[in-house]
């Protein structure tokens, strides 16, 4: 699909190389099919991983669970890696995003816990307020299906644009009814949103990557993403078959304690809020 194929060639070769750093030499050993052994699970680093080791650290072991997080910058490996065996489960997506990959990609994954959400950001070096930009200025937005579409509607939210009846999970910049300021959209990896706002008036970016680019999605962003009846919670998954696996079982009970909703709240200030 059109920015998924070019999103999809920057970042293989980027999760090969990270999935060789993390994952790599452990092939079906990462995990167990069985239940038994450690539960290996892919994660983004923030704030994703950061949940898992508060999990593993603090929680883990007084519940019999022996946890293993391994880390990944891209949006595909963690799926892949799920796919084929190499981990366990992954936590990293939400429900529109892994519904596009399963059908694209033919793979089996299915949500077994959501657990918090990251609100998706407008944020700019250059101005103050989103109604500041100027007439042609240019937006930098995720160039992968799902987070695109709904960089459109966090902007179709806020006034600055209007997005056609009908536009959905994959809406690019041609379903725009009405665009008053004539903005011009930059597709960029997800990943390089952050690092695109000192080329460009404002950038559009995940709150994982905000986070981890020192960004403070609550009091930073020009506008941010609605908690309220969203679909993009992000949640542990498996292989479809594995849900019933008793350390997936244990790991979605502790990730939805009242231990971690503190911790995230304590941690985030509301950068990252709990969805339990």
């Amino acid at each position: 699909m059109r920015n998924t194929a070019k999103f999809t060639t920057a970042v293989l070769a980027t999760g090969a190389l990270t999935l060789g750093l993390t994952a790599c030499g452990s092939g079906k050993d990462s995990g167990s099919s069985d239940g038994k052994g450690p539960l290996v699970v892919a994660a983004s680093p923030t704030p994703h991983a950061e949940i898992l080791n508060f999990v593993k650290d603090k929680l883990a072991k007084k519940a019999g669970l022996d946890l293993e997080v391994k880390e990944f910058t891209d949006y595909i490996t963690p799926n892949t890696a799920t796919e084929d065996g190499s981990v366990d489960a992954n936590y990293f997506q939400n429900q529109p995003y892994l519904d596009d990959f399963n059908k694209k990609r033919g793979t089996h994954i299915v949500p077994v816990v959501t657990v918090h959400l990251e609100p998706l950001g407008l944020y700019s070096h250059k101005i103050k307020k989103a109604d500041a930009l100027k007439s042609g200025a240019t937006i930098a937005v995720p160039n992968d299906a799902v987070n695109e579409a709904r960089a459109l509607k966090l902007l179709a939210a806020n006034g600055l644009i209007t997005l056609k009846d009908g536009a959905g999970n994959e809406a690019t910049p041609q379903d725009i009814a009405k665009n008053p300021k004539n903005l011009k959209f930059k597709e960029v990896e997800a990943a390089q949103t952050a690092r695109s706002l000192d080329d460009v008036d404002a950038a559009v970016i995940n709150g994982n990557y905000a986070i981890s680019a020192g960004i403070k999605p609550a009091k930073e962003a020009l506008v941010l993403e609605s908690p309220k009846n969203s679909p993009y919670g992000n949640f542990l998954a498996v292989k479809k078959g594995n849900e019933s696996d008793p350390r997936v079982k244990k790991l979605a009970k502790l990730l939805t304690s009242p231990e971690v909703k503190k911790f995230i709240e304590d941690k985030y200030q509301g950068s990252v809020i709990p969805s339990f």
